[in-house]
């Protein structure tokens, strides 16, 4: 394989969708991601850009295929990059044994104990390796530069908002995941990844992050169904705490008819939207 590998290419839009595969310094394993490439990004124009973290067992596929963003994203003008959610084929043991942990389940966090801490770098792919690369490779503004997530992948637009606002001007999230440390997700993947060390879980958890006065610039913008089968473990009133606590500003929107789907989030996927473009632009 050679180090960069288009693997598919659509018209969308107006626009260029493609999803890429390349050879990650990050997680030593070939990487796929997806891009959307607005018009104006198609005659050089340099453009925003927002980085999709999807959850647990999706695919660079499923943010761009299942949640209508876009259309949005065209509307604006803006790129979208959209990552896997784990390395993969990495021959780890056990990393196809459940779907909460291992392949499809990268958390987006460094791993540090064996044998996950050979490849499981998700941490640095998504904040630093995965945005240098589609940066060099496509006209992409890297000072205008969002990131966004659903469920697990909250979490992690989150968790690189928090530890790292200098990357990000924006974020966003969909039913994230706000207190891992104390839910049986979190704690699984924080187990297995951290070899049990709850020090360590302190820098993977919005919320400690929050309490910690770890916070971000802009407001970060939550949506939240009511009818979420998942609520209880995702712990929005935890985060909203935390925010007050720290001084981070967020709007917390709660929803009284909606679930964890993908419908519930092409419901509210244009504000996330016109959230973006509005601190993109600033």
């Amino acid at each position: 394989m050679s180090d960069i590998e288009v693997l598919a290419h659509h018209a969308c839009f107006d626009g260029s969708l493609r999803f890429v595969r390349h050879n990650s310094q990050a997680l030593g394993v070939p990487a796929t991601f997806g891009i959307f490439l607005p018009k104006e990004a198609l005659v050089g124009q340099k453009v925003p850009v927002i980085h999709l973290l999807a959850g647990l067992t999706a695919t660079q596929e499923t943010f761009l295929i299942k949640a209508n963003a876009i259309r949005f994203a065209a509307e604006h003008g803006i790129a979208l990059v959209a990552p896997d959610t784990s390395p993969r084929h990495t021959g780890t043991k056990g990393e196809d044994d459940s779907y909460d942990l291992g392949s499809g389940a990268g958390f987006y966090i460094d791993a540090t104990s064996e044998p996950w801490s050979h490849h499981y770098r998700m941490e640095t792919y998504v904040g630093e390796e995965l945005p240098a690369l589609t940066e060099r490779l496509y006209p992409l503004d890297g000072t205008r530069r969002g990131i966004m997530g659903h469920s697990m992948g909250g979490m992690g637009a989150l968790l690189q908002a928090l530890k790292y606002p200098d990357r990000w001007k924006t974020v966003s999230a969909f039913a994230p995941i706000c207190h891992p440390s104390i839910v049986p997700w979190g704690q699984k993947a924080f187990d297995a990844y951290f070899g049990g060390d709850p020090a360590k879980w302190q820098s993977c958890d919005p919320t400690l992050l929050l309490r910690a006065k770890h916070t971000h610039p802009s407001t970060i913008l939550v949506d939240q169904g009511l009818m979420d089968q998942y609520l209880a473990d995702l712990c929005p009133d935890a985060l909203e705490g935390a925010a007050k606590e720290g001084g981070q500003s967020l709007e917390l929107r709660r929803h009284a008819a909606y679930d964890h789907s993908y419908w519930f989030v092409q419901s509210f996927i244009a504000d996330h939207l016109t959230h973006h473009a509005k601190g993109l632009s600033a």
